[in-house]
């Protein structure tokens, strides 16, 4: 869905739900300008097409316990569209697993992934990651610290582009 289709008013929407999802419909109504009712119809609309995929707390999984996050560079044997798609799949089943990405490159995928523990992580990846059939190599670093885990886009970099091309 291109961006060009979202005028001024639904980009500003989407960025303050961005910063707070729990805001109430009067209060985003006031922060973009517009009274209650059109803006509840646009943020409808918005979730309908979309644009928005739904509303997350945003934890914090070492203070709730998940002391290892880890990254893990998959490469497959096979990249037929039918091994990736089933890769993907798998993914999808794994718990641990929080992201995956495919890339183009050396390395076919990578994961995000989180665990309680080294040992926990330690069994995910010799008992499940590395035993599937189409895993030819993983290697993985391990998360010291995040310097910076942002959730959103970043809205200003896209209004100064259309604003440039206007």
């Amino acid at each position: 869905m291109p961006t060009s289709k979202l005028d001024p008013i639904d980009r500003m929407i989407l960025a303050e739900l961005q910063g707070d999802g729990r805001m109430t419909n009067v209060e985003l109504a006031r922060r973009v300008g517009i009274s209650a009712p059109p803006c509840l119809r646009r943020v409808r609309t918005l979730e309908e097409t979309g644009y928005i995929r739904g509303y997350h707390a945003d934890v914090d999984a070492r203070a709730l316990g998940f002391e290892v996050q880890v990254f893990a560079m998959v490469g497959l044997s096979s990249q037929a569209e039918v091994d990736l798609s089933a890769f993907e799949a798998k993914c999808r089943e794994w718990p641990l697993v929080r992201e995956c990405h495919m890339l183009n490159g050396e390395i076919d995928f990578i994961l995000k992934c989180v665990a309680p523990d080294l040992s926990t992580f330690q069994s995910f990846l010799t008992g499940d990651l590395t035993a599937e059939p189409n895993v030819a190599s993983v290697k993985t670093s391990l998360v010291i610290r995040a310097a910076k885990e942002a959730q959103s886009v970043p809205f200003s970099v896209l209004e100064a582009r259309l604003a440039q091309s206007a």
